[in-house]
């Protein structure tokens, strides 16, 4: 019998990273993305799901739900969540650095088609730059995979049309800008509006009008697009609610100025 071969710190990132990527009970050993991963660290698939799971044993978003992972391997996948909220935007950056020299391709050229832009960037400017942008293409993978790849007020389930909106806005705080309870999955639409405070999410997670939509209410695109929004639940997301602090904090500095405006 072959001895046991000990995980790596670098195949434990890699697997985090899937966590955080692929939707709530779908963790099961035949999903392909868990093949895909387990082919490029020589793991089974059985033994992804495994970890996936003693991941979900140490969310502490899950944990104050009730949802119980299998914490059997807690202590080996504890160290890995810690680094995670003692600097989100580092582990991630690395995960996906790994992630993409494992599949034998350069960071660059896997995120080309966010990145066309940065070419005339030199030095660290361009290093921030692509970390930058990979970091919102992962986040953008968690909240779409927390809502299912659906648009949390229409149901609309086009990927293409799918933005991850920041609850606090990115500039503003940046412990939780990688932080999955920061972010709603909403149309592009949508997305505009909670962007500038249009529309808000209240801590019953209903969806609220500002004065400045109000005012159009006689308006035909108003009744098409909005009127029957009000006061309507979102879409319940699989695993990480939106934070009430943070949903305070677009009501208090970004939806009310356009009531007051």
């Amino acid at each position: 019998m072959p001895p046991l071969r000990l995980w790596t710190k670098e195949e434990l990132i890699l697997t985090f990273n899937l966590y955080l990527k692929i939707p709530f009970g779908k963790t099961h050993s035949t999903n392909k993305d868990i093949i895909h991963l387990a082919n490029l660290i020589d793991r089974t698939p059985g033994s992804i799901a495994l970890r996936l799971a003693n991941f979900a044993s140490v969310d502490p978003v899950l944990k104050a739900r009730g949802i119980k992972g299998m914490d059997g391997g807690k202590k080996i996948v504890q160290p890995i969540w810690n680094e995670f909220y003692e600097n989100q935007e580092e582990l991630i950056f690395l995960s996906e650095e790994i992630l993409a020299q494992k599949e034998h391709i350069s960071i660059e050229k896997k995120f080309e088609d966010i990145l066309f832009d940065t070419k005339d960037l030199k030095g660290e400017d361009v290093r921030r730059a692509v970390k930058t942008r990979v970091n919102q293409s992962v986040f953008r993978q968690m909240v779409l995979s927390n809502y299912n790849n659906k648009c949390a007020i229409t149901g609309i389930d086009i990927p293409e049309l799918l933005l991850a909106s920041h609850i606090i806005p990115w500039s503003k705080n940046e412990e939780h800008r990688l932080n999955p309870e920061n972010g709603i999955c909403f149309s592009a639409l949508y997305d505009k509006a909670f962007d500038k405070g249009l529309i808000g999410i209240n801590t019953n997670h209903e969806i609220i009008f500002s004065d400045s939509i109000k005012r159009k209410k006689e308006a035909e695109f108003y009744n098409k697009y909005f009127y029957s929004l009000e006061n309507q639940k979102i879409i319940a997301p699989q695993k990480y609610l939106p934070r009430k602090e943070f949903l305070e904090y677009h009501l208090d500095t970004v939806f009310n100025k356009q009531i007051i405006s």
